[in-house]
């Protein structure tokens, strides 16, 4: 990934994360929240190559340590979205074919941010972070999952492209 890329994407992550503190989080969804960061984030490290998606997903999780309702140690989710994004790099030839179908790119995506949630529940209670109920956080979970589904298709189209804007001459 290229320095100027990487001004991009952390820009592009800086904007994203001031809208959903502001606006996304502030809106009551049914059964739970909806993280429009982690899927945004989760479905640009799929569509990135090995190197692309570990700064992808380092710079993500970096910039997510900074949210003030995280009462989480900083560098967690840097940590927990750069292990995701290793997952995706090591499973590339895989996921290739994924990127080019839409309803399994929806459906790895949801896998993704739920991947990460659950991280983040796991690494809490390793760290001795209260999390809640199981049933409360099942609850999250499932919600989560369900609005990651329904959400994503809407912006899916609209990043493949800003994504294939974004690289350079050599990267394509």
């Amino acid at each position: 990934m290229s320095p100027v890329r990487i001004i991009y994407t952390l820009s592009f992550f800086f904007t994203l994360f001031v809208v959903q503190e502001s606006a996304v989080s502030l809106i009551h969804f049914p059964i739970s929240g909806f993280s429009l960061y982690l899927a945004i984030a989760i479905s640009l490290i799929a569509f990135e190559d090995h190197n692309g998606a570990l700064v992808t997903g380092f710079l993500a999780g970096m910039v997510l340590d900074l949210s003030p309702s995280s009462n989480a140690p900083f560098g967690q989710w840097a940590l927990i979205l750069t292990s995701i994004a290793f997952l995706f790099a090591i499973n590339r030839d895989s996921i290739a074919d994924v990127t080019a179908s839409p309803v399994t790119f929806v459906i790895v995506v949801a896998g993704g941010v739920t991947l990460a949630l659950v991280s983040y529940l796991g690494f809490g209670a390793l760290l001795g972070e209260q999390n809640g109920s199981l049933g409360h956080d099942a609850t999250v979970l499932g919600g989560n999952l369900l609005w990651t589904i329904i959400f994503t298709p809407m912006f899916l189209p609209t990043l493949g492209r800003a994504h294939e804007y974004s690289l350079t001459a050599r990267e394509r």
